[in-house]
């Protein structure tokens, strides 16, 4: 299989911002997820109410949500979207937590990276929420599991 050429990089090797304002807008959709493993210890807390700082689920939520509408702050060479819809949802487990995040658009490029940008803050959010609790806690998994829209197709991982 050959290498694929990296849109990101020219043919001097400099790096670059792809030029999408000649794709054609299309609807995209993107989701992601992500693990973290916490302590019994921080299960029993958020589950009692007992966070001094608050309910670190709703907390997530909402930091996932901000998070998806500034990728393109954080992550130099994504641009920036209007997005048309952003969730994130986050599942309590034997271990610890599972968040998966969904953003949609109608643009000219796909979504991915807001979504991974979701969870991935969502889950940095529940570390920060209870880190006074846990500092053990473990952030992993973090990964595109489908992809609609665009030249490219749709995508779903395989598991």
């Amino acid at each position: 299989m050959p290498a694929r050429k990296l849109s990101h990089v020219d043919p001097r090797g400099r790096v670059r911002m792809v030029d999408v304002g000649d794709k054609a807008e299309t609807d995209r959709e993107a989701v992601a997820s992500a693990e973290i493993r916490v302590s019994k210890a921080a299960l029993v807390a958020v589950r009692r109410g007992a966070v001094k700082k608050g309910d670190p689920l709703q907390i997530a939520r909402i930091a996932g949500i901000m998070a998806a509408k500034k990728a393109s702050d954080l992550i130099p060479l994504c641009h920036p979207l209007g997005l048309s819809f952003v969730d994130v949802d986050i599942k309590p487990r034997p271990w610890g937590y599972e968040l998966r995040s969904m953003v949609r658009t109608k643009g000219p490029t796909g979504v991915e990276m807001e979504a991974l940008t979701a969870v991935t803050v969502a889950a940095l959010t529940i570390y920060d929420m209870l880190k006074a609790v846990d500092r053990g806690m473990t952030i992993s998994k973090v990964r595109v599991l489908e992809k609609r829209g665009g030249r490219s197709g749709h995508y779903k991982r395989a598991e």
